[in-house]
């Protein structure tokens, strides 16, 4: 099968709308994300073309160049979601009273937070980078960067959901508190983007 981003649109949302564990959550918020950064990225390279921005190159650039890391971050992120979920699976499908069971699954939904977890950590940071973008950045695209921040938020606060329904059953696990920050970032960064339009 073609890596998610060799598919055609058509074909994702076909794959995401059927009957199977994945392409799930956790790989649409990782495309989200991708999207997001993406978007971060043209914002940037708008300013960068403009002359009128010239003090801001070195910030713009230094933008771009990030946000485009993060972008080719969430694609790796949203093929490993594919795959994340299986020994999760594999232990619900044994039988309740099978020795070892309880531990397997334990075990398995606490590898299976990382990767999600992962994507709201990009998010996160794709999300303050679009607040940025839309405070100083070309003001004809700030419409996008803000588009890229609220599409970031969404994906961190998911995937950070996704991530803290894996430990659901570790009440003191760290992760569970990073999750809750990183949405907080998100939601921050998202309320900065907005009040650049006045529309908070």
């Amino acid at each position: 099968m073609d890596a998610l981003a060799d598919r055609s649109l058509g074909q994702l949302l076909e794959q995401v709308a059927a009957e199977s564990p994945s392409p799930g959550g956790g790989s649409s918020c990782a495309l989200a994300c991708a999207l997001a950064a993406g978007l971060v990225e043209m914002a940037a390279a708008f300013t960068l073309a403009r002359d009128r921005y010239a003090e801001r190159h070195e910030r713009m650039a230094t933008m771009r160049a990030r946000a485009g890391e993060l972008r080719a971050r969430a694609l790796e992120l949203a093929e490993e979601e594919l795959h994340v979920y299986e020994a999760v699976l594999e232990a619900l499908r044994e039988p309740e009273d099978a020795p070892g069971r309880a531990q397997r699954l334990d075990a398995a939904l606490s590898e299976a937070a990382d990767s999600p977890l992962a994507v709201a950590r990009a998010a996160a940071e794709v999300a303050e980078l679009a607040a940025e973008a839309a405070s100083t950045g070309n003001r004809h695209l700030r419409g996008d960067a803000v588009a890229g921040a609220l599409l970031a938020e969404s994906a961190c606060c998911a995937s950070s959901r996704l991530a803290d329904l894996n430990l659901a059953g570790r009440t003191a696990d760290p992760r569970r508190t990073e999750a809750s920050e990183l949405t907080q970032r998100a939601l921050h960064a998202r309320l900065m983007a907005l009040s650049t339009t006045g529309d908070v």
